[in-house]
């Protein structure tokens, strides 16, 4: 099960989000700013369920799958869709929710992180941004429990969207240990990430 806690959230002003954007793009400076994917892998059980209802949304494929330009307006446009969906989603779990330990879906009242996930990638979806950049991902906190976030695809690096804080940041900035996340090429579809950690810890079945 994916657990999260909700942090309060911040607000950025117009300046904020310039001071937020020069310091991610920092980020490309460091090592390894984009994920390594590796082959196919199964896909995390409430997505498969996810699937098994909404077919229609794990049957899109695209051969167009290099990642978008990260310029200042499609920077602010991720910040203020982390932000608004951060604070619109109260915090419950699926067990309390559904009573059963996975079940992913759309809302936009109460859910655990793989609703913030969908509502994000659903807003920027909308927005304009292609689904190839816009990924679910699987991975494990500090504490090892499971968690879910939104991996943006940049050609500065890969951005994560999470409803644990409303800092966008860099992947490599982050203390997670990332396992998996959606095909670029096919929404129904799950790749491993290639880390040194992830020959120890292994992949979430």
């Amino acid at each position: 099960m994916f657990s999260f806690v909700k942090f309060k959230n911040l607000t950025l002003s117009a300046a904020g989000l310039m001071l937020a954007f020069g310091a991610s793009a920092q980020a490309t400076e460091l090592n390894a700013p984009f994920m390594a994917t590796g082959g196919l892998t199964s896909q995390p059980i409430g997505h498969y369920e996810f699937c098994k209802r909404m077919p229609n949304e794990c049957n899109l494929t695209s051969n167009q799958t290099a990642p978008i330009k990260l310029d200042q307006a499609t920077w602010a446009k991720i910040v203020q869709v982390n932000i608004e969906v951060n604070a619109l989603i109260q915090p419950m779990t699926d067990m309390e929710i559904y009573g059963v330990e996975e079940y992913w879906t759309y809302s936009t009242t109460v859910g655990d992180c793989e609703e913030y996930v969908l509502l994000k990638r659903r807003e920027l979806a909308e927005a304009g941004l292609p689904l190839s950049s816009l990924l679910i991902t699987v991975l494990r906190k500090p504490d090892g429990e499971g968690h879910a976030v939104l991996t943006v695809r940049t050609d500065r690096g890969d951005f994560i969207l999470d409803n644990l804080t409303d800092a966008v940041k860099n992947w490599q900035e982050t203390d997670y240990t990332y396992l998996k996340r959606q095909a670029a090429n096919h929404t129904g579809r799950w790749v491993s990430i290639e880390t040194p950690s992830n020959l120890v810890v292994g992949a979430v079945k």
